[in-house]
């Protein structure tokens, strides 16, 4: 049997629904046939009529299960309830059965009378892990004896000769692949202004993973475009975060995570692009800490050389984008809520935002992950390092870019307006300002929200200076 026979019915909850879409993908890139209500159901159709006789047309059912949906009453004893009563309808072995755990969560106990089956009794697969996707194609070749698939021989039919016509080529546009997508699970966390916790929710999001070699990777995550308020409103932070002015994102890739120093190492040991890179720059050290002493000419030659080697185009985020993945949705000084404390991130929490106690100063980068994340499940995105950006600074908002773009003056006639001078031609040797985010372990609170600005000489290095990279979708071939 070849993939592209193997149907591969995907029962799911509405709530699992981001995490099944993906796997939906990535099965047809794969070359499988998958089957989803999503995508499969034709409207005007009743589902209780076509759901069984997709189940039927199927090799594989896949139940896919998660900490919601298994608790689910509505799922387990319908959806999952009428795929099991059609299982028993077929004959034995005509349907290979997987319940599959999209994250940790215990099986459910239903049994099928009429077959002896219970969920509990079938050997599970964790999709959630690592290697989630690996395990189910080894279990689905233990069951069935793929063939390769035939490739697909042109058909010629021979032309009368022409007379050749000479037409200038355009440019070769680059083959983009699109990048296979796996689904992590993660909890998020809502404050008042005292800092007391008031909500908690699990999330999922997609990623990739990068290689860069000696069981080191690099994890991006995917941005689904969106248009956000950028910006401080009245009454929070300062002027050069004003005006507040609609920004239309595209969807785009980032670092799940600050630049670690394993990460920095392993691409710095690569060969030199535009300047040098020194192996070990960071003053705290440790593989899963954030990189720091690093300068904007240096962040740049990692994202040529990380391009280089992983053939994909990586560079640092734009100031919009920064600011758009930092908030995941909120309109609040901080992702956490109204204010920020000690335990939600790695700041000098001896200072207070709102009405939250005082907390631990720890006076060090720590481990990038130690904190919860923001409802993109982006990780540190408030403190540890402040993260360079693309933009040349700007001292306030007025005809910024509102597609998301980097702000640079090179891209604005006159460079810019009179009124909203850049610093870039005004620093000693020409060296330019430009924009760093997300405040650092040192600063105080209202330095790390959302929409806070910092500048700094692009040449300047210090020990609170990192950042994370930004990637377009699709590999560039």
């Amino acid at each position: 049997m070849k993939k592209s026979e193997i149907q591969i019915f995907l029962a799911h909850a509405t709530e699992d629904k981001p995490a099944v879409l993906a796997l939906y993908e990535r099965l047809k890139q794969a070359g499988y046939k998958p089957w989803l209500d999503k995508k499969d159901l034709i409207p005007g159709q009743i589902w209780r009529d076509e759901i069984p006789k997709a189940i039927k047309a199927s090799q594989i059912f896949l139940a896919c299960l998660s900490a919601k949906s298994a608790n689910k009453q509505g799922y387990i004893q319908r959806e999952l309830r009428i795929a099991l009563d059609t299982l028993g309808q077929m004959l034995l072995g005509t349907i290979f059965f997987i319940p599959m755990r999209l994250e940790e969560c215990e099986i459910p106990d239903l049994r099928l009378a009429e077959v002896g089956l219970n969920l509990r009794d079938i050997h599970r697969l964790d999709y959630w892990e690592e290697d989630g996707f690996e395990q189910l194609e080894r279990a689905i070749t233990y069951q069935f004896k793929l063939e390769p698939e035939e490739p697909i021989q042109p058909v010629i039919v021979p032309e009368e000769p022409k007379q050749p016509v000479i037409v200038p080529e355009e440019p070769k546009q680059p083959v983009i692949v699109t990048q296979p997508l796996s689904v992590f699970n993660f909890e998020i966390v809502e404050v008042n202004a005292k800092g007391e916790q008031i909500k908690k929710e699990s999330k999922q999001s997609q990623y990739f993973r990068e290689y860069l070699g000696n069981d080191i990777t690099l994890e991006m995550v995917a941005i689904p475009g969106g248009t956000f308020t950028m910006g401080s409103p009245a009454g929070e932070g300062y002027d050069d975060e004003k005006p507040q002015h609609q920004v239309t994102v595209p969807p785009f890739f980032v670092g799940k995570y600050p630049i670690t120093q394993a990460q920095w190492q392993a691409i710095a040991a690569t060969a030199k692009i535009d300047i040098d890179l020194e192996t070990n720059p960071s003053k705290f050290t440790g593989n899963e800490l954030p990189v720091e002493r690093v300068t904007w000419y240096q962040a740049t030659e990692f994202c040529k050389r990380l391009s280089r080697e992983t053939k994909q185009e990586y560079r640092l985020p734009s100031e919009a984008e920064w600011e758009y993945a930092c908030r995941a949705g909120t309109t609040t000084p901080f992702y956490f809520g109204e204010t920020i404390t000690g335990k939600l991130a790695n700041y000098n929490a001896i200072n207070t935002y709102a009405d939250e106690p005082n907390g631990e100063y720890r006076k060090e980068t720590t481990p990038v992950g130690q904190f919860p994340p923001n409802a993109f499940g982006l990780y540190d995105m408030h403190g540890n390092v402040w993260e360079w950006c693309a933009d040349d600074w700007h001292d306030n908002y007025d005809g910024a870019p509102t597609d998301g773009s980097a702000w640079l003056d090179s891209n604005q006639e006159k460079k810019v307006k009179s009124k909203n001078k850049s610093y870039s031609d005004k620093n000693d040797d020409n060296q330019p300002n430009t924009v760093l985010r997300g405040g650092s372990w040192c600063v105080n609170p209202t330095f790390c929200r959302s929409a806070y600005r910092d500048l700094n000489l692009r040449r300047d290095y210090n020990l609170i200076f990192g950042f994370r990279v930004v990637c377009c979708a699709g590999r560039t071939l």
